[in-house]
């Protein structure tokens, strides 16, 4: 594998989402002001002690990881502050107390919470040509992964056993059956992607099954295959199916093996694991 080090490489953080999964659920095992966050689907902003005792969002967490694989600079796809409502926990946030000293941030907006793909269509200017790694919100990646998409050389993903996602990252293996399961020829590319599987068809890969967390590098190509995605059944344009397209026209996407933790912040009964496994981590956005 070809490896550079590319020092444009930018990041891209999928922040738009309306948290739909973390809105539902009780509340019990929350802080109040926990509870706030998930009741506005806020998962990036969701506070959660350190090494210091001190809450802080959960982006820092995600940035500071960036920071420490070398990013500098990192976009927040976010809705247009109309749609924020009077209050925007978000820009205010890191547009005053929360503003970060080892990356820079920029606000990228999405009219419409349509959908991975459209968010990273979206971010086609701030992009700029500019090679970029694309994340969600509510993974905390290793700093190991982030810093290898960006030394390697064209599009890829990190790509994650099974079996150590749900040993190292406390994921719930049904949970897991529910990602998207990876087909990789022997020379490690990737060859398609099966979103949702569903359980029997993860079983059967077994406990080696090569799984998919949504975080990628792309380039232009990448770029021009999420304007021309169509739309899927769930009536949203997403990453994956413009993953495929672009495979379809001859991109290259390398699949780089990855060990966790990926600490998975999308459910409200995932707050408590996820604190817990930051005790000791400091963030250093």
């Amino acid at each position: 594998m070809a490896v550079v080090v590319d020092e444009t490489v930018v990041a891209l953080i999928l922040a738009r989402g309306l948290g739909t999964r973390m809105r539902d659920g009780a509340s019990e095992a929350l802080t109040p002001e926990q509870a706030s966050a998930a009741a506005a689907g806020q998962k990036g902003m969701m506070p959660l002690a350190g090494h210091d005792g001190r809450a802080r969002p959960f982006l820092d967490y995600v940035l500071s990881a960036l920071a420490d694989a070398g990013y500098e600079e990192v976009g927040l796809v976010v809705p247009p502050a109309s749609a924020a409502g009077s209050a925007d926990p978000l820009r205010d946030y890191y547009t005053g107390r929360g503003r970060p000293s080892r990356v820079r941030v920029s606000f990228v907006v999405q009219p419409e919470a349509r959908g991975t793909a459209d968010a990273v269509a979206a971010a086609a200017d701030w992009i700029a040509g500019r090679p970029f790694v694309v994340l969600n919100a509510d993974n905390l990646y290793g700093v190991d992964a982030l810093r290898a998409l960006r030394n390697v050389n064209g599009p890829a993903l990190p790509v994650y056993e099974r079996r150590d996602l749900v040993q190292s990252s406390g994921i719930p293996d049904a949970r897991v059956a529910s990602f998207a399961l990876l087909q990789v020829t022997p020379e490690g590319l990737l060859l398609d992607i099966i979103e949702k599987p569903g359980v029997d068809v993860m079983d059967t890969a077994g406990p080696a099954a090569l799984i998919s967390m949504n975080c990628w590098r792309g380039d232009a190509d990448v770029v021009q295959a999420c304007r021309d995605v169509p739309v899927s059944a769930r009536g949203e344009f997403e990453l994956p199916a413009a993953i495929r397209l672009a495979i379809t026209r001859g991109v290259r996407v390398q699949a780089i093996p990855a060990r966790g933790p990926v600490l998975d912040l999308s459910r409200r009964e995932d707050v408590p694991f996820v604190t817990a496994r930051l005790q000791g981590v400091e963030a250093r956005p």
